[in-house]
């Protein structure tokens, strides 16, 4: 499929009323972290989802309310509002909003006045799990049944965890360099001098992508001796999501902890999104803690070290060229900057923020991003046709996961593959 300009905007553009805008308000999807509005009567969190300004907290009894950003009133930032008795008080005029956006007091009116009653404010459902807090944004009469992805149901914090990365580029190029699996080869090479590390035994994988109910899978097959072959297995869930398998080191020896992964790429707006990672171990007898936590995301470049300081937005960024050391690339690692997570972003943001589809060449091994894309377009199609886009009913995930496995060639791997992609969670 060739992406025209036209196209390119159909799939980028995710504002209210645009057609891929109104594909992703027919999904739940992430509005912030729990440890963001961790504390009832707490401060309350700006949040911009989708080209729209919100405000995020965590009222008195623990409810969770996403409203517009703005008191209906003169429309003052309710980001300065105080959280007080399962309620949100502007500190304009002392209006106050509760999780259902409903004026519950106005002391700037009369007592005997019923103004209020026909005053509120847009406020979105919230479904809290996993960490995460998530929102539905589409239609009531649309609205699907909560996430329930297997990485949802293992144990939060003994056996998951999930973090936050801001991203300046728009959410489909950092999505499709997450199903991208050749890039790894290149780009996360961080040992140019060992040859048998197994994506550079075999540098050009063989994609083959089976369409779900969900998105697709899709098998990675690498030929890395003559008779075995590395099989990686994507899971792909629309809109934005991503999981893989990390059971093995880069040289194929067992991880101490096997552990599945990947990420929901959300967008902010058009050229900005937060990246939501996600980690479950492989089973019980692992368990994950926070020393293990904090390694494996300062390994990706994105442990709370790597952050700016009470944000979630890299140190090493656009400006000032993602630290790059020009002699470590020429004699250690393939890119010169450190962080597999960091890696991405420098490729991705620098594409610019909204790449030009138009000007690509795609290959062989593009063969996901390409289903994606076509997938994509055909769920615009399907709501602005009144149908339902694929992937909205948890029935059609919650009993898969992404695997990988070495296998002997000739093997076919969907036979292979096909007890290890079942879930235990």
């Amino acid at each position: 499929m060739h992406i025209t300009k036209e196209l390119n905007d159909r799939l980028t553009q995710t504002g209210p009323g645009t057609p891929m805008g109104e594909v992703f308000r027919r999904y739940w999807i992430p509005a912030c972290l729990s440890e963001e509005i961790f504390e009832p009567d707490g401060p309350p969190v700006r949040v911009r989802l989708l080209s729209e300004d919100l405000v995020a907290f965590r009222d008195s009894s623990g409810e969770i309310g996403l409203v517009e950003a703005y008191c209906a009133h003169r429309r003052a930032p309710l980001f300065f509002g105080r959280n007080e008795e399962c309620g949100l008080r502007c500190v304009y005029h002392g209006w106050k909003f509760d999780v259902q956006g409903t004026c519950v007091d106005m002391p700037s009116e009369p007592p005997y006045s019923k103004f209020r009653l026909r005053v509120a404010i847009k406020a979105y459902p919230t479904y809290e799990r996993a960490g995460i807090v998530w929102t539905y944004m589409g239609p009531t009469q649309e609205m699907p049944p909560p996430p329930n992805y297997e990485w949802m149901r293992a144990p939060y914090l003994k056996h998951q965890r999930v973090s936050k990365t801001g991203e300046h580029a728009n959410y489909l190029q950092g999505f499709e360099g997450g199903i991208d699996t050749a890039h790894s080869s290149f780009a996360h090479n961080n040992d140019i001098t060992d040859p048998n590390t197994l994506r550079v035994l075999d540098p050009h994988p063989t994609l083959e992508v089976d369409r779900t109910d969900y998105g697709f899978r899709y098998g990675s097959i690498r030929n890395i001796s003559e008779d075995q072959s590395y099989v990686r297995v994507y899971q792909y869930y629309m809109p934005s999501q991503q999981a893989r398998a990390f059971l093995f080191d880069f040289r194929g020896k067992q991880n101490k902890l096997p552990s599945l992964d990947g990420h929901i790429w959300v967008p902010i707006d058009d050229e900005n999104c937060y990246v939501y990672n996600w980690k479950y171990t492989a089973n019980d007898e692992h368990e994950i803690t926070d020393e293990g936590w904090n390694e494996v995301e300062h390994w990706f470049g994105r442990g709370k070290e790597d952050m700016i300081p009470g944000t979630y937005w890299l140190k090493q960024n656009p400006w000032n060229d993602y630290l790059i050391d020009r002699e470590v690339q020429r004699t250690k690692t393939f890119t010169g900057i450190s962080g597999l997570n960091t890696q991405d972003f420098a490729i991705q943001e620098g594409m610019g923020s909204i790449v030009r589809r138009d000007l690509e060449a795609l290959g062989s091994t593009d063969r996901a991003i390409q289903s994606a894309r076509e997938l994509l377009i055909e769920a615009t199609h399907d709501v602005e046709q009144g149908r339902t886009p694929k992937g909205t009913d948890p029935s059609t995930y919650e009993r898969v996961r992404p695997g990988e496995i070495i296998i002997p060639r000739g093997v076919p791997w969907r036979d292979a593959t096909k007890d290890i992609l079942e879930t235990v969670w």
